[in-house]
């Protein structure tokens, strides 16, 4: 190949290369600004504007420009009184949702409280001022019926007993008027006749005279 169109190629390529660097640098530096973004951008845009040289004693230091540095602590105090602003702001809503939760709490346990409450009232029955479950109350109750119904039958039983002994000592006292009666009769009849023989007899002594 000709040597003269070999290097022709070569500056042509490094021609195209920088020109290509020069416009990512150029973006790059388009996107960087003082004035906007983020303060880690502002201070790269601070460092690409910066000139940098060597010290007497050869080490490097860069040349910034004093507005730019003033410019930058300016940005720099805004966003800490926004950072501030926004953690107090921060503090604000949780010290209220502390509050508010703290708040809840109470409710519940008080809640958890009147449940309780009302649970125990109503699994327990008040009888003669003192509290009972509901179980207790039915036993007592079925107790207290069981034994009334015990009652009921000893008393039907003992009126029914009582009945038949009436009834009996009814029928005896009629046996018994009725054979007084009998007997009664009977005796008036045997005076009766003892009183016939006895007239019979003075009748006879009569007429024997």
């Amino acid at each position: 190949m000709n040597p003269i169109k070999s290097l022709c190629l070569l500056l042509f390529s490094c021609l195209l290369s920088f020109n290509s660097f020069s416009q990512n640098t150029t973006e790059d530096d388009d996107q960087l600004s003082l004035y906007k973004g983020t303060i880690d951008n502002q201070f790269e845009y601070i460092l690409k504007k910066s000139g940098n040289f060597k010290g007497t004693n050869g080490q490097p230091y860069e040349a910034v420009k004093l507005s730019m540095l003033l410019a930058l602590r300016a940005h720099t105090l805004d966003s800490l009184k926004t950072v501030h602003k926004n953690l107090a702001e921060t503090k604000a809503v949780v010290s209220a949702q502390a509050k508010e939760i703290s708040a809840l709490k109470a409710n519940l346990s008080n809640t958890q409280s009147d449940l309780e409450t009302t649970n125990s009232e109503k699994n327990n029955i008040s009888l003669f001022g003192m509290q009972m479950s509901k179980i207790n109350y039915n036993v007592l109750m079925w107790s207290i019926i069981g034994a009334l119904l015990a009652l009921l039958i000893l008393f039907i039983y003992k009126f029914k007993n009582s009945n038949a002994i009436t009834r009996k000592a009814n029928h005896n006292l009629a046996e018994i008027e009725e054979e007084f009666d009998e007997h009664r009769r009977t005796a008036l009849e045997r005076e009766q006749k003892v009183r016939r023989q006895l007239q019979d007899e003075i009748n006879k002594q009569k007429k024997g005279k």
